[in-house]
């Protein structure tokens, strides 16, 4: 796309020596006998060329171009040599006739004079009329030593006539040959073919060709993600990459002949600031695909996590306070895509307005749709328009009017007038931040009842958000480098707000039944609007995002025009906004205490319907696969015994009282079965009848009289439970040390994940054990084939029929991404969250059988477990233990407490142990 001068570009490969040593060599041994020893040299030339690449690139790590240059002119010099070193010497032939003649053309991005370290080599290779013999003979030679170079070579071999006629029908030819440059060989008939090609394929096909790439472009998009900002971007093919860089290159070429991208300048496609804004942008993707290839030894495009940490060292990122050297790293190379994707706009925009000039023909000739006026805006094809240049001088406020005018009206806002915003952006200063009808504007956007998200996010490309709203530009692609979040902060909020919006419409009503009923009943929904915006506001500041956010909100939320009482509780939502989903994913919400606990902190009705919507769409926000049937049980759950808690009072229930309600439920949901109530359901504590669901207390009533009516010692059930989105797992046994561990372990060997475990022991000694499991990618098992495999392990592990340690750490990790992420493992103790029992929580790096092993160092502490609570976000795990002593007491003696957490920290440490006697 562009000519940079390499320097010294002897020190990458000399041709004309290396020319030299291959003639010496055919003139010793013959050409066809020298194959080999010319082999060895061109290898030579190749890695000696990559290494002085390598250590350009460490010396000057930014220089994108100029090493992906560096590359092409290596390969270009090594082809040549070969092609000379075949016609010369290997099939050399006196009076050539005017059918052998051979052209090679780079083509593709080699085309482009632009390759990575890795990159395939993609050659054509032209010929006037059907491959004679000798064209044959030399194009076979040549690729076969460019394999034997153990280059990846994509290659063709046509005439003339067959290259116009196969570009005409397929895009990719002809965009591969859009590129086509001369390397060597017949230099007439590459102009030939160039001169042909665009007489006879681009004229007249220059519409068609915009729009055939502009929907390739967007299926690609679709294909990786469809954002900017997924947190493992694709540097190559991503949306906001360099694809979407070369794509308007092609465009501009294909309709203009541009010859660089320079040029697109001179055709007015972009103006000189935006070209600069191209270049750099494409100098930082060419720099990073660079690194990427180098460390991987390969061909590598995906900017995966091990990779940033490697990328962000080599390019010389160094940590800031609150930020490691990766998130910056990763921060700019978001704030390039979004600067690809604002280029885009405008010049597509550009584009579209240099066709619409061409005046129709015909009946419609001089007819033109004339445009209208609304507020001093000018509106044409559903577009809205600034007038003048001088617009948003004259009153920066118009720089949110605009925004709240297109989402008013359903309008989209004119590219050239986009590009007018993103230039004035700065024109946002304190005054203007300040100003409350700026604020009134900017509240109308945030809290719109037609599509806040949309309008939102074109706020946001525009830079204006962030003038506005600075704590939230100091977000603006941020990144957080964990498996757990998809996004960056600032797409991950504004997807957040969609989503309230969404669910206030009542378009999510079957996804989020809760939410869509109560969101009716808040007393303030901008305090919602506000929360979910400010939220996630401090992070990448160092210290609790969430109460140095709750801090930005007291300022802010008067600014924004919201009173004492909305400021105060915006303030409380951002510092406890994680409050509501440790609860219900940490702890036992079957245990009076935790819903006490969650109440005091919650005060009233109003907040806790606020918290819960908050909850609700900063899980979903997250990403895919986040949100589960699983996690709005457990809300749904601690939202109504939280909310019977409020409107009741505190005054406890009677546990009597309590029981006999559920009793009641059961009783009928179970019809002519009931009686199983008063027989197997006898046997249940009241700790039971209290923690179990009526659904899951009736399936276990059945299950426990089939086993005692068959006497079976040992009976395992497993179904598929659609309400919770998993496959319950219930195992009836005679209870003994180990038991919680061994099943555990078994379910691990079949491929399940435990989400959550309750464990009950009847009053004749019986075990009746609730797993809720999942596959490794959160799905429930539900074929026979899948179940019967889970019974079959539990039952091999209970009967000692398998090693468990040695056979679980000999499956290979479902997630080895984790090991890009260090997750030092902790063990906290809390006897204050349960009246009954000591909750221990260990988080740790998430992995296979991690549950096993902590579950067996509590059996040999001689502890018991009563109810486990497993919570996973991205590559680590947060598994919660509910436990007594052997004697069913409280764990309190510190000595106690250290031996525990030394043999936790053991389990939960990536050191492989040793099989326990």
């Amino acid at each position: 796309m562009s000519a940079i001068r390499i320097p010294n570009q002897r020190a990458v490969v000399d041709r004309r020596q290396l020319a030299t040593r291959i003639a010496e060599f055919a003139g010793e041994k013959g050409g066809s006998q020298c194959r080999m020893d010319v082999v060895e040299l061109l290898r030579k030339a190749l890695e000696d060329g990559r290494a002085e690449i390598s250590r350009r690139l460490d010396e000057k790590p930014y220089a994108g171009h100029e090493i992906a240059e560096a590359q092409a002119f290596l390969v270009d010099q090594l082809v040549r040599t070969i092609h000379d070193h075949v016609i010369e010497h290997v099939y050399p032939i006196g009076n050539r006739s005017t059918g052998e003649r051979l052209a090679i053309l780079a083509v593709g991005g080699y085309g482009r004079g632009e390759m990575a370290p890795h990159s395939d080599v993609d050659i054509a290779f032209l010929t006037p009329v059907k491959n004679t013999p000798w064209c044959e003979q030399v194009i076979e030679a040549m690729l076969y030593f460019l394999w034997d170079l153990g280059l990846t070579v994509g290659h063709s071999s046509r005439t003339v006539e067959d290259m116009v006629r196969m570009c005409k029908s397929d895009l990719t030819i002809r965009t591969s040959m859009l590129e086509g440059r001369y390397v060597w060989g017949d230099q007439t008939l590459f102009e030939e073919a160039q001169r042909k090609f665009w007489s006879d394929v681009v004229k007249g096909t220059e519409r068609q060709y915009v729009s055939e790439k502009l929907e390739e472009r967007n299926e690609r998009h679709k294909r990786m993600g469809d954002s900017r900002y997924v947190v493992e971007p694709n540097v190559k093919e991503g949306k906001g990459s360099l694809r979407d860089l070369h794509t308007l290159y092609w465009i501009g070429k294909y309709v203009y002949k541009v010859r660089s991208a320079a040029e697109l300048v001179d055709v007015g496609l972009l103006t000189k600031e935006e070209f600069r804004n191209f270049r750099r942008a494409a100098n930082f993707f060419w720099a990073v695909r660079c690194h990427l290839h180098i460390i991987a030894g390969r061909p590598e495009d995906r900017l995966t996590f091990d990779m940033q940490r490697e990328v962000a060292d080599r390019m010389n990122f160094a940590e800031r306070t609150g930020k490691s050297a990766v998130e910056r790293f990763m921060q700019y190379f978001f704030l390039q895509a979004k600067a690809v994707g604002s280029l885009t706009g405008v010049f597509l925009t550009q584009l579209d307005e240099q066709f619409a000039r061409k005046q129709p023909r015909g009946l419609l000739a001089g007819f033109r749709a004339r445009p209208r006026m609304l507020k001093g805006y000018k509106l044409f094809g559903g577009k809205i328009q600034a007038l003048g240049d001088d617009w948003f001088e004259k009153d920066p406020l118009r720089l949110l009017e605009i925004f709240v005018i297109a989402d008013r009206e359903g309008l989209e806002i004119h590219p050239e007038t986009m590009r007018q915003i993103s230039r004035d952006a700065k024109l946002i200063k304190a005054e203007v931040r300040k100003d409350p009808r700026a604020n009134a504007l900017f509240m109308e956007l945030l809290t719109s009842r037609n599509d806040p998200e949309t309008v939102l996010r074109w706020l946001n490309e525009a830079g204006v958000f962030g003038r506005f709203v600075p704590d939230f530009g100091r977000v603006n692609a941020q990144m957080q480098f964990d498996m757990y979040h998809h996004f960056t902060v600032d797409e991950h909020t504004i997807r957040a707000i969609g989503l309230v919006s969404r669910i206030e419409k009542g378009e999510l009503r079957d996804d989020h039944p809760l939410s869509t009923e109560i969101i009716q009943k808040l007393r303030s929904r901008r305090v919602l609007y506000v929360a979910v915006l400010l939220h996630d506001i401090a992070k990448g500041r160092g210290g609790d995002h969430s109460e140095l956010g709750a801090d930005i909100a007291l300022k802010l939320c008067p600014r924004f025009g919201l009173d004492e009482d909305e400021t105060e509780l915006v303030s409380w939502l951002v510092r406890y906004h994680l409050l509501m989903s440790s609860t219900a994913q940490k702890r036992d919400l079957a245990d009076w205490k935790t819903i006490t606990d969650f109440v005091e902190q919650v005060q009233s009705i109003d907040r806790l319907r606020q918290l819960t919507i908050l909850t609700v769409v900063d899980t979903r926000a997250v990403g895919p696969g986040t949100w589960n049937s699983w996690k709005a049980q457990l809300l749904t759950e601690l939202f109504d015994s939280a909310e019977e808690r409020l409107r009741l009072g505190h005054a406890q229930h009677g546990r009597e009282k309590r029981v006999a309600a559920k009793k009641q439920l059961v009783r009928e949901r179970m019809g002519d079965r009931a009686n199983l109530i008063d027989t197997a359901g006898a046997q249940m504590n009241d700790a039971y009848w209290i923690a179990e669901p009526e659904d899951v207390i009736e399936m276990n009533l059945i299950h426990l009289d089939a086993a005692h009516e068959a006497k079976d010692p040992l009976s395992i059930a497993t179904r598929y439970y659609e309400a919770r989105g998993a496959t319950m797992v219930t195992v009836v046994a005679a209870d003994h040390p180990g038991l919680f561990y061994r099943i555990a372990g078994g379910i691990h060997l079949a491929g399940g994940n435990i989400i959550d475990a309750r464990i009950h022991t009847a009053k004749n000694g019986t075990a009746l054990d609730n797993f809720l499991v999942q596959d490794p990618l959160g799905r429930p098992f539900m074929e026979e084939g899948q179940l019967e495999r889970l019974r079959t392990a539990i039952e091999n592990a209970l009967a000692n029929r398998v090693k468990l340690l040695p056979q679980l750490d000999a499956k290979p990790l479902s997630r080895p991404r984790a090991d890009a992420f260090d997750v030092r493992p902790r063990v906290l103790f809390d006897n204050d969250a349960s009246n009954r029992f000591t909750v221990v929580e260990v988080n740790a790096r998430d992995r296979p059988a991690l549950l096993n092993r902590l579950a067996r160092a509590l059996f040999e502490s001689r502890t018991m477990v009563h109810s486990a609570h497993i919570a996973t976000y991205g590559e680590r795990a947060a598994d919660t233990f509910y436990v007594t002593d052997l004697l069913g007491d409280k764990i309190v003696s510190e000595t106690r407490i250290k031996a525990i957490e030394r043999d936790l920290l053991e389990a939960a440490s990536d050191r492989e142990p040793a099989e326990a006697a």
